[in-house]
């Protein structure tokens, strides 16, 4: 009898909840939406070719990469040409991706790179052999008063022409060093002073408050060879990525990136400025295959340490080195924790409004303030929601007013002109909108 009673009184508690939820306006309306992974060539985040690369429909991408010697750009101290750089912009643009560029003063194995200008005006080029690869270095002398101005000049010019372009993805400092990454090993006597890499650093700080500029390493004021920039606004590229990487914590790794990060107090400068790099050549053939380079430190090991957000790499862009099916696959797995992932995984419709719950499921953030836009009964309106600073394992709340239990479509379009929209992490989400159903 006992029993019975229960039943009955949990079967009248279940029809007062369904009267009470039928008969209250604005009762709360949720759906769960289903996590699938975000597209590989989501923007801003990924694998990296050169723009010169012969294979790069081999995998998917969404920026490219290209160097360009300082004599290209700029012919006089107040005299720059554009036009190498905006003919690759244009082409890379057409291909629907951004471009990530590095100006170099010098590059192993090339040719002269200094302007003929500041040849002429007396800056001294050291031309030497290195003995362990055979290269040829021309290496300007850092030091001249001549040089240290026209690159002030050159870094205040490409501020005010490009600072914000939506076609350029990031931008790495270069200028200085070997390849523009800032060291001229094994000739340390030719390197650059700490009072150059600051000025440097000023003057890139000053040019540019919307593109992100990448350094290569990582410095506190006890480094020896860099001048201090942890404090500064710049973000890091590891250019030996997977090869030295991970702290060690033996005196002889001392260099490597992670460890680099830690002397510095730079371990925390991913919440706000990017992580990129290159993945280090001797690897670029074995990575993503089941028979890896013995010195490989593990690829997700690594972009989840450092929380990197893109990488180059000429392995999986190359036509001379195929790719088959379980090296694209195993790669495009790997990849997969690269940079951010978004996914709006619930939804919730009350008197009149929608809350959308957004995560962040990759290892680092988006650096960008792009527009969020809804369309709503065929009318699109942008939202003034914001990606900006959600971290990884972190969610952020989206709100706004709608018609009770309305569907809405969600985008976020890339500002460059035709560029791939961003994304988002879910089951049903187009080639650029995500509908959202009661």
């Amino acid at each position: 009898m006992e029993g019975t009673q229960n039943i009955q009184l949990k079967r009248h508690s279940l029809l007062v909840n369904l009267i009470f939820v039928f008969a209250i306006p604005g009762w709360l309306i949720g759906a769960s939406l289903e996590y699938a992974p975000a597209p590989p060539d989501n923007p801003l985040r990924g694998l990296v070719p050169y723009a010169s690369a012969s294979g790069k429909a081999q995998f998917p991408h969404s920026m490219e990469f290209l160097y360009f010697p300082l004599k290209d750009l700029m012919k006089g101290p107040h005299h720059f040409d554009w036009g190498p750089l905006e003919k690759t912009l244009t082409e890379v643009g057409k291909r629907g991706n951004q471009m990530i560029f590095r100006v170099y003063c010098e590059y192993p194995g090339k040719k002269l790179a200094v302007p003929q200008f500041l040849i002429d005006a007396g800056v001294r080029v050291t031309k030497w052999t290195n003995q362990t690869n055979g290269r040829v270095n021309y290496t300007p002398d850092y030091e001249n008063d001549a040089l240290g101005a026209a690159l002030k000049n050159f870094i205040q010019a490409m501020g005010e022409k490009y600072d914000g372009d939506s076609r350029i993805a990031f931008i790495t400092a270069g200028l200085l060093g070997s390849w523009g990454e800032w060291h001229t090993f094994p000739r340390n006597d030719l390197w650059a002073s700490k009072e150059l890499q600051r000025n440097v650093m000023d003057s890139y700080a000053a040019a540019f408050s919307k593109t992100k500029i990448l350094l290569r390493y990582p410095a506190s004021p006890e480094t020896y060879w860099h001048a201090e920039n942890h404090r500064r606004p710049f973000g890091y590229h590891d250019d030996s990525f997977c090869w030295a990487t991970i702290d060690t914590e033996k005196n002889e790794d001392s260099w490597f990136f992670e460890a680099k990060l830690k002397a510095a107090g730079a371990t925390e400068k991913w919440k706000h400025h990017p992580i990129g790099g290159e993945i280090r050549p001797e690897l670029w053939k074995t990575i993503f295959t089941a028979n890896r380079n013995p010195r490989d430190q593990g690829f997700i090991k690594c972009v989840e340490r450092i929380h990197a957000t893109w990488l180059m790499d000429s392995g999986l862009f190359d036509l001379r080195t195929p790719i088959d099916k379980n090296r694209k696959e195993a790669a495009l797995k790997e990849t997969a924790r690269m940079g951010y992932e978004f996914h709006i995984s619930q939804a919730d419709w009350h008197d009149g409004s929608i809350s959308l719950t957004v995560e962040n499921r990759g290892v680092a953030p988006f650096y960008y303030d792009w527009s969020v836009e809804i369309e709503v009964d065929g009318k699109i309106r942008k939202t003034g929601w914001q990606l900006l600073g959600i971290l990884p394992g972190k969610s952020r709340i989206w709100s706004t007013d709608l018609t009770e239990n309305a569907s809405l479509k969600i985008r976020i379009p890339n500002p460059m002109k035709g560029g791939k929209p961003l994304r988002f992490a879910n089951r049903n989400q187009g080639k650029e909108w995500l509908t959202i159903r009661p």
